[in-house]
């Protein structure tokens, strides 16, 4: 359909003449300005705000880290794996003391406050308030919680008698030998202790409690964790048995490889 101009002027002979748009056209037009009118402005590159705010939390935006969801078995794990390299600083320790190797024994020091800051007070205690509860409330596996408990306590000894020894152990034999041997009964208790956690006792958590329960769980676990050392609380410890490593001559993993 074809539309001549709304109005003007044209030329007949010698005069002007004064076009008027008809009834029809002005209807149209009004039409058209009203649509024009009621139309929303147009929120300037919607794809794009749409695509970065894609999957975006609040927190996320602000601080362009992404949240990190960690399950409670996968957190008490990953704390075993902080123990079991602290387990190998001991290891080391005995390898140096059992060669006469002339090394600080502050080393020993600072790897058992590890254990009693991150394993004894914190670790555990989260697997005695949240964990074994559970189960024996369930009333199951409630024969290894018991021997878990005791190991607990057991543990909490040895570390007390290890830092209580480590600093005269360099020119004190019979401190030296107390030491020895209460480090080497320590890694032959957790060993197995942590073994036993994450193959028998944590995989069957999220079958006793709800949805609900475990995310909170999870949630406690890193608000503890952050009241106790800090954000980022995992990463600082891990940051502390590396240079403890780094000082104890075993940070090197290839060294570790068979041939």
């Amino acid at each position: 359909m074809a539309f001549r101009p709304l109005g003007g002027y044209r030329t007949r002979g010698a005069a002007m003449q004064i076009i008027r748009p008809s009834k029809r056209e002005l209807l149209l037009l009004g039409g058209v300005v009203a649509v024009g009118a009621a139309a929303p402005a147009l929120p300037i590159a919607p794809a794009a705000a749409e695509e970065k705010g894609a999957g975006e939390n609040p927190k996320e935006l602000v601080t362009g880290k992404q949240e990190e969801e960690v399950s409670p078995p996968e957190d008490l794990m990953r704390e075993h794996g902080v123990l079991d390299r602290v387990l190998l600083l001991y290891e080391a320790g005995i390898r140096k003391f059992a060669s006469s190797a002339d090394f600080d024994p502050s080393l020993i020091t600072q790897s058992a406050e590890i254990i009693r800051d991150f394993i004894n007070n914190y670790h555990e205690k989260s697997e005695e308030n949240h964990v074994f509860p559970r189960f024996m409330k369930a009333g199951q596996m409630t024969e290894l919680v018991d021997t878990l408990l005791r190991q607990h306590e057991a543990g909490r000894h040895v570390t007390q008698t290890i830092l209580g020894l480590a600093p005269t152990s360099r020119n004190n034999a019979e401190n030296r030998r107390q030491l020895l041997a209460a480090m080497q009964s320590f890694i032959t208790m957790y060993r197995p202790h942590a073994a036993r956690e994450d193959t028998d006792l944590f995989p069957k958590l999220q079958k006793l409690v709800s949805p609900h329960e475990y995310d909170a769980m999870a949630e406690t676990f890193e608000k503890e964790e952050h009241r106790l050392f800090g954000e980022d609380g995992f990463e600082k410890m891990v940051t502390r048995v590396a240079q403890l490593e780094q000082r104890m001559g075993i940070h090197d993993l290839n060294q570790f490889t068979s041939h």
